[in-house]
């Protein structure tokens, strides 16, 4: 097993260059540590969990969780480089809650979290949500949660900024791709890649995000599964703009089906997205076609919803992956068999806001070789895994 003394300046390969790789490996480079890092198709490429145009920045989590503490750090870093770069990507449009009737206890959870870790909102009656959104049809709502410094993320733009800063601070970006047959065997040693060069280093990350568990079938394997998820873009009618992101939050419906949407930005339509884990899929060989049953139900569900976009034309389709583990938790943890091997992802359709405090969480861990959290750990989702 390799020792686990550190270099001064360590050699850290970061296989993956979405959301987590990106930002792990810049928080590393400005730790001081040397780092290559590997993608076989690029930042943001339409494989990836971190490819297309946006996503959802949020803090409202439920009760019990770690997640709304990550997105308010996580806030707090997306500012700082933002400034840092002089760019935009986070879009405060502020993030709408619509609550049903029955049981709200994700919400009322969320409250306490939201107020303990500062990231400001607001309870907000229907009457007031009418009002303030009239082209939203409140039927079944009795009151929403509004946090108005969230709002959505530029997902392809902001992964290649980083991954540019990444190199403009000294690192190295390579973009081959991993020879995965034996990889689980030789992870900790070095890495054959795709132009039939090897790569050698102290500390290896791997990011992969949906290809986690192909690259290690024994200690991911199944613990990470890619689900196929659609998202439809819609079109408002000519000259109307209360769909767009100047009048319209992005937004979440908890009615029924988990629904959420960004208003129309970068010109490309009205966006939604049914969260329902959908069929495993293949990230890399996978036809991206959409399926005429989810957008049939979405279609129904936006003609009653937002009433004035019910004959509005299907403009645009997507077909993404959740990288999705049994509890919907992140994995951050050393490989069972090579500690000098970390594993990183199950971001479970949730995971790309966090990037930054990801990165900087990793990063910490590795150049002060700490252990980390248990709810991270790889150990708890061994009883899980059967009902998965």
């Amino acid at each position: 097993m390799p020792s686990r003394a550190r270099k001064a300046k360590p050699h850290i390969a970061v296989i993956g260059a979405g959301s987590f790789g990106g930002w792990i490996s810049l928080q590393l480079v400005e730790w001081g540590a040397r780092v290559t890092l590997l993608d076989a198709w690029g930042p943001g490429n339409s494989r990836a969990s971190s490819g297309g145009e946006t996503r959802v920045m949020r803090g409202t989590y439920g009760p019990d969780q770690p997640y709304t503490e990550l997105a308010a750090r996580a806030l707090k870093l997306w500012r700082k480089y933002e400034r840092k770069w002089k760019r935009q990507f986070l879009h405060r449009t502020g993030v709408l809650w619509m609550v049903s009737g029955g049981n709200d206890t994700f919400e009322r959870g969320s409250v306490r979290l939201l107020s303990e870790t500062e990231i400001p909102y607001e309870e907000i009656s229907v009457a007031r949500m009418r009002k303030r959104w009239p082209q939203i049809n409140f039927e079944s709502i009795e009151w929403g949660i509004f946090e108005p410094e969230c709002g959505y993320l530029d997902a392809r733009s902001s992964c290649k900024a980083v991954v540019d800063a990444f190199v403009n601070a000294g690192g190295r970006y390579r973009q081959l791709a991993v020879d995965a047959e034996g990889l689980e065997n030789t992870a900790g040693r070095s890495l054959t890649l795709s132009d039939g060069s090897v790569l050698s280093a102290d500390q290896y990350v791997y990011a992969c995000g949906p290809w986690l568990g192909k690259l290690f079938p024994s200690a991911i394997g199944g613990r990470v599964r890619a689900t196929k998820q659609d998202v439809f873009f819609f079109g408002s009618p000519p000259g109307d703009v209360r769909y767009s992101e100047q009048c319209l939050p992005v937004w979440a419906d908890h009615s029924g089906h988990f629904l959420y949407g960004i208003p129309g930005s970068g010109r490309r339509g009205f966006k939604i997205a049914d969260d329902t884990r959908g069929p495993e899929f293949d990230p890399t060989n996978g036809e991206r076609l959409v399926s005429l049953e989810t957008l049939k139900r979405v279609r129904e569900y936006v003609s009653f919803r937002f009433p004035g976009l019910k004959r509005a034309p299907l403009t645009e389709t997507r077909v993404c992956q959740y990288e999705q583990t049994p509890d919907s938790h992140f994995i951050i943890d050393r490989h069972p068999a090579a500690e000098n091997v970390w594993l990183v992802g199950g971001g479970s359709g949730h995971g790309f806001k966090h990037g930054p405090a990801v990165g900087e969480m990793l990063a910490e861990l590795v150049m002060k070789d700490k252990e980390p959290a248990p709810i991270w750990r790889l150990g708890r989702l061994q009883t899980q895994l059967l009902r998965f």
